[in-house]
């Protein structure tokens, strides 16, 4: 359990990283980006494959389509969602709209395995709802007329990262709870390859210029974190989210990407300079304790029923 929890905020603190790489690479895009880290993801675990540990041999065609498909629209799809939403709508509403994922995914994992009363969980939603509210009220009435129209884009494209979040989280635990369950090595290897074709095709959307035209400093820059969120935030983290997906309960698992919100907004604030304002702060504290009341929830009833399964032996 406690690896399993370990591994899971390590997941959340790289993954974190993706609220701010694509404003740290500029002139760089995000489709650059994109297409850097990924193809990176992909070439690791292709050179790792050399090492037979690493190749996904008797697997399923039909799962090693799932894993492909895993890699390819749901990293590369929520990691173009979520970087413009950050472009579009700034450091502080991105991360906590996309924040919410654990609660939804508790609420599925609820709805399948009954584990909680869900009247205890009016109240963990209600706050979650609250804060993710005063969040966004709070960055569209202090922009610029001309600037609302790209916060609530940002907001739109937040609600799409969550979509795939939910829907990568949902899948990535069916398999890794299986009876037949793959080896966690293989399985981030599969999603590597996945993303990098996935990547590839946006290469008629690179700024192959930028090459010519970009500074040293520029360059490196982009490379150092291309090499970053390929390396670390890509594969050593699916590799550590598999563990926790496999180690932990769908409910539990899921209410750990809390962190993700804390890590993420905490550098966007780094990576702006500033404090986060009242607002900000109010609304994401009202989401983090939504999340805190959500995993007490859970945690109570999963005793409850354990005491039940005892009493009744």
């Amino acid at each position: 359990m406690l690896l399993g929890i370990a591994a899971g905020l390590t997941t959340c603190a790289l993954w974190g990283l993706t609220f701010i790489a694509p404003r740290a690479v500029a002139p760089f895009t995000t489709w650059d980006l994109t297409i850097a880290r990924y193809g990176i993801f992909g070439l690791a675990c292709l050179l790792l494959m050399v090492d037979r540990r690493f190749r996904p041999a008797g697997i399923a065609p039909s799962r090693l389509l799932i894993g492909m498909l895993l890699g390819g629209a749901g990293y590369v799809g929520y990691f173009i969602s979520a970087a413009f939403a950050v472009q579009l709508a700034g450091a502080a509403v991105p991360p906590v709209i996309i924040g919410t994922m654990p609660v939804f995914l508790a609420i599925i994992a609820n709805v399948r395995e009954r584990t909680a009363p869900w009247i205890a969980l009016a109240l963990p939603l209600v706050l979650i709802a609250i804060g993710v509210a005063i969040v966004n009220a709070a960055t569209i009435s202090a922009a610029h007329v001309a600037d609302t129209s790209s916060i609530l884009l940002g907001v739109l494209a937040s609600s799409a990262a969550l979509a795939i979040w939910i829907a990568y989280g949902l899948v990535n635990a069916a398999v890794m709870r299986s009876a037949n369950a793959p080896d966690g090595l293989q399985w981030t290897g599969l999603q590597g390859v996945g993303a990098a074709i996935g990547s590839l095709l946006l290469l008629p959307l690179a700024s192959f210029d930028l090459a010519r035209t970009a500074s040293a400093p520029e360059a490196l820059r982009f490379i150092a974190w291309a090499l970053v969120m390929g390396l670390a935030g890509s594969w050593f983290a699916t590799w550590c989210w598999v563990i926790a997906s496999r180690r932990l309960p769908l409910a539990l698992a899921a209410q750990l990407i809390v962190a993700e919100t804390v890590f993420s907004l905490a550098y966007g604030f780094i990576f702006e300079g500033r404090f986060p304002s009242p607002a900000e702060s109010i609304g994401a504290t009202m989401q983090l304790a939504g999340v805190c009341f959500a995993i007490a929830v859970f945690s109570k009833s999963r005793e409850s029923s354990g005491l039940s399964q005892n009493s009744a032996a």
